[in-house]
């Protein structure tokens, strides 16, 4: 029977990270399509209006779910050490405590998100024409966090022990469910926003359950029993810190992005349906930026837990390399396709909508290898189990954030928004860099630092 495992603490580094990141990548490209595919058909079914509503509670949605996910990933890290260490028993107890760290989270972002969405989206300067609408799509999308959490927990397991390819066989099917269940709500039942919100979540649902059967059936080793489900202190300590770090950085982050979002409102339902469009394209061009730093996260975690820091220093190294090159491509494929697929995406003859979408993304473009090899080193040193250094680069994101929303972006207009996270990405990447080759694991083989000389 073909393995579907990738064994990233052996095989040749560069190979073996892009065959685990190779289904990563398509995985991505149809997690991609459940929003993209939303925004395409509302705006060519239901018009401009419609997709100004999405965007409008875009920065929202964001946070929510980025915060659940961003705790999902951060649980799967601890999975992938333990795998990397061959300590199977560490395995099962770390898979039943994301278990039930994972349910108590979910059931606290449903409560929060239920009770706090509107008066939010008032906050934030929805335009009143599209408020209701925004609230429709968004509250339907959080009343079922658990079953993307789910799916999303599901596929890091699975990834964690080196098998990237059945996670996305689940997802091509899900995702072209999502695709016809969102034509058939909008034209046929006439649900309107709130169909597209409805047919991601059914979509969602379908790859959770395929995932979780699968994993009964296929990798017993990530199915606890009732004895690994007792509690360990220091390990429930070890996950909730890895999870809630990522979780509150994703939080961070996106939390600047509710605020650069109430600027953006303040343009216009145009305006927001060109930045909407823009950032569903900006989206697939980051994607094998957020695809190859998934893989060396889980590429770090494994050798970090087999104790080899020769391999981890080359595969970062090999990673740096292979961003600059995807930064390059961005480049001329923006500047030749970024208007027209604005227009497709959009559905929009709009010149504000066209115009402003497409020099976003030009702007954008030649920072994307910026933003590639921050994301690696950011998920590099999460993978050798550090928390508090990838929060700092969080930070700085949101407060950049907030100054470009409260100073830069009344001066400069829309051109403000376009600059915003290209600049911040030069400031983290610096704060990344220095970090990592700075970490005492990598420059000396230890957790502590070594006080003598190592000339």
């Amino acid at each position: 029977m073909f393995n579907f495992q990738v064994d990233l603490t052996k095989d040749k580094i560069l190979k073996s990270l892009i065959i685990f990141a190779i289904p990563i990548f398509i995985s991505n490209i149809f997690q991609q399509l459940y929003n993209t595919m939303d925004t395409m058909i509302v705006g060519n079914v239901l018009g401009d209006h419609s997709l100004a509503a999405i965007g409008a509670c875009g920065a929202v949605y964001e946070l929510l779910v980025g915060f659940a996910l961003g705790v999902g990933n951060g649980l799967s890290i601890v999975v992938s050490r333990a795998y990397g260490a061959k300590d199977e028993h560490l395995l099962k107890r770390s898979v039943a405590g994301s278990i039930v760290i994972g349910l108590l989270l979910v059931i606290l972002i449903m409560v929060i998100s239920q009770l706090g969405l509107y008066p939010l989206l008032q906050l934030l300067d929805t335009p009143a024409d599209i408020l209701s609408e925004s609230y429709s799509y968004i509250s339907c999308i959080t009343l079922f966090v658990g079953v993307m959490f789910a799916y999303n927990l599901c596929a890091g397991l699975l990834r964690a022990i080196g098998n990237s390819f059945m996670p996305l066989v689940f997802l091509i099917i899900s995702s072209l469910l999502n695709i016809g269940l969102d034509v058939f709500f909008m034209t046929q039942l006439n649900m309107g926003i709130r169909g597209a919100a409805v047919a991601t979540v059914i979509a969602q649902g379908v790859s959770a359950i395929l995932c979780l059967v699968y994993i009964f059936k296929k990798t017993p080793m990530l199915v606890p029993e009732k004895e690994h489900f007792k509690i360990d202190k220091h390990l429930y300590k070890e996950l909730a810190g890895q999870g809630f770090s990522m979780g509150f950085m994703m939080a961070i982050v996106n939390s600047g992005t509710v605020i650069l979002q109430k600027a953006i409102n303040s343009f216009g339902t145009l305006t927001i349906a060109a930045h909407t469009t823009a950032r569903k394209v900006g989206g697939f061009c980051m994607m094998p930026c957020g695809t190859l730093s998934a893989s060396v996260s889980t590429f770090v975690s494994q050798n970090r837990g087999a104790n080899q820091r020769e391999r981890i220093i080359e595969g970062v190294k090999i990673g740096i390399k292979l961003s600059i090159i995807w930064g390059i491509i961005s480049v001329a494929f923006m500047v030749l396709f970024a208007r027209p697929l604005v227009a497709l995406l959009s559905g929009s003859s709009e010149a504000v909508v066209l115009d402003n979408g497409s020099q976003y993304l030009l702007v954008n473009a030649p920072f994307y290898a910026v933003l590639g090899v921050l994301l690696l080193l950011r998920t590099s040193l999460q993978g050798l189990g550090k928390k508090i250094v990838p929060l700092v680069s969080s930070v700085i994101e949101f407060f950049g954030k907030v100054i470009f929303a409260k100073i830069c972006i009344p001066y400069l207009g829309y051109f403000g928004v376009m600059l915003c996270e290209p600049i911040i990405w030069c400031f983290m990447c610096a704060q990344l860099l220095y970090s990592f080759y700075r970490n005492p694991y990598i420059r000396y083989g230890t957790d502590n630092k070594i006080v003598e000389n190592h000339e």
